[in-house]
């Protein structure tokens, strides 16, 4: 059983392990409350997972200690366990899926830990992990649905209530539950008044489905840039810590993450993977009822691919307004872009990329097509330069 007594315990163990992360004051993401962000992503290994790993190694038994620990993870859970392993002197061996970021896979290895690279998602990684387990004798260390790694993980909650005794409302990732059970079950023992809500990607939503169903659920795939929390399936512990103790959990889709990503790196100067950003995002997007309220959302972690970083950008900028494409059906002659460019600029719009098609089905004969990137500052300015074209006789497609 995960207890108050237990998460307790865990914050005194960990204390040499762990780095604190103050809460940080939020501006300029969710106007409608005071936001605070509980940075895990500037934990050490890049993540909250080091609490749950580190708890757990350290409360294992010199004889399985002596076996050396196995681990499955998308990536955060592996260098929690590989760094925590190294400081006892225990071996590690790793299953990641081969879909885990490089950078993620590297980091495992920089701490002294052997990766196995599973095919397919974190599913298939702990099905290796479980075989290998039985075969070589090692001691499995599971990233959520274990007592010691909850309450490791609980040691969070613990810290924001010491440091707001006043908040409202915690917003906490949610892939396979460890984390939320462990923040739900410290906050809710010291101050049951306070929300604790969950927030998954939309293309993974095992969990939701789990409380709104009432029953554990197999996804038959997970698709999320939210790596970090592409679950199949929540953990039994988990899932019954969830329904007693957390008040609501959203969805967030694909472009939402990718804007609070966004906003994380422009307002706060701060790196947060997908799943370390979906509970900015909830708050950025109304997803609970957070109106005048103090509210901490936790950003889980930082450790995000860099390769893909600037495609999360670019779908950050679009779902925010900053970028757009418009498609400008033309009459096919002279002076024609420049009267586009001319209400463009007028407008304050900054064109990046021009395309210009002649063999496009239009309406006339002598029509073509003309397809815009703009710069923008939101979607008021998209309406402006849109309702700008309209106004001069173009017709936007």
């Amino acid at each position: 059983m995960v207890t108050i007594d237990k998460i307790f315990h865990a914050s005194v163990v960990l204390k040499d392990i762990i780095r604190p992360t103050p809460l940080a004051k939020a501006y300029g993401i969710a106007e409608d409350c005071k936001l605070y962000l509980k940075p895990e992503n500037l934990q050490k290994t890049g993540s909250f997972k080091l609490r749950g790993s580190g708890y757990k190694i350290a409360m294992l038994s010199e004889e399985e200690k002596a076996r050396g620990v196995i681990a499955c993870s998308a990536g955060n859970h592996a260098q929690g366990v590989a760094l925590a392993a190294s400081k006892c002197g225990i071996s590690s061996l790793i299953c990641l899926p081969d879909t885990a970021p490089i950078s993620k896979v590297e980091a495992t290895k920089s701490y002294g830990a052997q990766v196995c690279l599973v095919p397919g998602v974190y599913d298939d990684a702990y099905n290796r992990a479980l075989q290998l387990k039985d075969e070589m004798g090692y001691t499995f260390v599971h990233p959520f649905d274990d007592e010691y790694v909850i309450a490791g993980q609980g040691t969070i909650g613990l810290e924001i209530i010491n440091e707001m005794n006043d908040v409202d409302a915690v917003i906490v990732p949610i892939g396979g539950g460890g984390l939320i059970s462990g923040v739900a079950c410290a906050i809710k023992s010291i101050s049951p008044h306070v929300k604790v809500y969950g927030v998954q990607a939309a293309g993974a939503p095992s969990m939701y489905n789990a409380v709104h169903h009432g029953c554990r659920e197999t996804l038959q795939q997970v698709s999320t840039i939210a790596d970090g929390i592409a679950v199949k399936q929540p953990g039994e512990v988990t899932y019954e810590m969830v329904s007693q103790y957390v008040d609501d959990i959203a969805l967030v889709t694909e472009d939402e993450i990718a804007a609070a990503i966004l906003a994380l790196i422009e307002k706060q100067k701060m790196i947060a993977e997908g799943a370390g950003a979906v509970s900015v995002a909830a708050a950025m997007f109304r997803k609970f009822p957070l109106e005048g309220k103090r509210v901490v959302s936790l950003v889980s972690g930082g450790n995000i691919d860099v390769t893909s970083l600037s495609r999360v950008i670019d779908r950050g900028l679009m779902k925010s307004g900053r970028t757009t494409n418009l498609l400008i059906e033309l009459v096919d002659k002279p002076g024609q872009l420049k009267d586009v460019s001319r209400i463009i600029a007028d407008c304050g719009g900054n064109v990046t990329s021009v395309h210009h098609e002649r063999n496009g089905e239009t309406e006339s004969i002598n029509g073509c097509y003309l397809r815009l990137t703009l710069e923008t500052r939101n979607y008021d300015h998209v309406q402006q330069i849109t309702q700008a074209l309209k106004d001069e006789g173009f017709k936007i497609i």
